[in-house]
C-alpha cells in the first residue's frame, strides 16, 4: 500500500505479519487529514485480512510523530465549527479503529510521541519504547486539549497521571510511561525494537487467532464494568462459545492429544 506519495506505508510479510509505517520523518512524522484518511483505510484493509496474524505500527525517522501536523492545524483553526467537528471525527475513527483492531496490535515508539501520537500508543495492545523515548500531553500549550485520544490515554495512564500530564505538558519519559502502563518493555536504543517486536510477534504467532480476538473483546466487555450478573452471564456465554467454536475445538484436542494445533506452522 503506497498512501499520500508515500506518507503511509503498508506491508504484510508471509508469516502475516502487517508492517504499518508512518514515513515521514522529515516532519518527524505528523500527521495530516490525508495521512489519517490513509491509515483507517489501511487498519481496516488488514482487520478483514485472513491472513493478517499481527498489526504492528511504527514510524520511519528518529522521531515515531510529532502528532498533528502544523499546516493542517493552521488550515482547522481557518475552518468552520461543523468542518472542525467533520475533521475531529475522523482522527477519533481512527483511534477507535486501531484500538478495536482485531488483531494484534503492536507499536513501536522511538524518540518522540506527541499529542496524537500517545493515542495512537494508546490504542495499540503491546508498546515497545527505548530509553531515550518521550511522551508528551502537549495540546495546552497552545490553546487545546486532547480530546478525541483521552478516552484511551485516561484508561492506559490512569487519572491521576493524565491530571498532571493533560494540565502541565511536560514530556515524560518511557521508563514513566511504562510504569503506568502505556508501554510494556523499554529497551536500551532504537536498533533493539525489531528484536522484542520479534519476540513478541513469535508468542502471539503461537496462540489461537480467533481466541486472541475473542480474548480483546473480553476486555472491552468486562473493563470499567461492575461485577454484577449481566457481566457474570455474558463471561460464561462467552467460555461457552468459544469452547465449541472450530478452534477451541482444536485447541482443547491438540492440548490432550499432546500434538500441536493447526494453527501454528512447523
Amino acid at each position: 500500500m503506497d498512501n499520500n506519495n508515500n506518507a503511509v506505508l503498508l506491508q504484510i510479510s508471509d508469516q502475516g505479519v502487517a508492517t504499518l509505517t508512518l514515513n515521514r520523518p522529515e516532519v518527524h512524522n505528523a500527521f495530516d487529514d490525508s495521512i489519517i484518511a490513509a491509515l483507517i483505510e489501511a487498519l481496516e484493509s488488514t482487520d478483514r485480512n485472513p491472513e493478517v496474524r499481527v498489526l504492528v505500527l511504527r514510524s520511519n525517522g528518529r522521531n515515531f510523530s510529532a502528532g498533528a501536523d502544523l499546516g493542517w492545524m493552521k488550515r482547522m483553526a481557518q475552518n468552520s465549527h461543523q468542518e472542525n467537528l467533520e475533521d475531529a471525527g475522523q482522527l477519533a475513527r481512527l483511534m477507535e479503529v486501531l484500538n478495536n483492531h482485531s488483531k494484534p496490535t503492536i507499536g513501536l515508539v522511538q524518540g518522540a510521541a506527541y499529542g496524537g501520537a500517545v493515542g495512537l500508543a494508546a490504542c495499540c495492545d503491546i508498546v515497545i519504547a527505548t530509553e531515550q523515548s518521550q511522551f508528551c500531553l502537549s495540546e495546552v500549550k497552545i490553546g487545546l486539549i486532547p480530546a478525541v485520544i483521552s478516552p484511551y490515554v485516561v484508561r492506559a495512564l490512569g487519572e491521576r497521571l493524565s491530571r498532571r500530564y493533560f494540565l502541565t505538558a511536560e514530556p515524560f519519559s518511557a521508563r514513566v510511561a511504562a510504569d503506568a502502563g502505556l508501554v510494556h518493555q523499554v529497551v536500551p536504543h532504537a536498533d533493539l525494537l525489531d528484536e522484542a517486536c520479534s519476540r513478541f510477534i513469535a508468542q502471539l504467532r503461537r496462540n489461537s487467532p480467533q481466541a486472541m480476538h475473542a480474548a480483546k473483546e473480553l476486555i472491552f466487555a468486562v473493563s470499567q464494568k461492575p461485577i454484577d450478573q449481566s457481566v457474570i452471564d455474558d463471561t460464561a456465554r462467552r467460555i461457552a462459545d468459544i469452547r465449541v467454536s472450530a478452534e477451541g475445538q482444536e485447541g482443547l484436542s491438540a492440548f490432550l492429544d499432546k500434538r500441536t494445533p493447526n494453527w501454528i506452522e512447523e
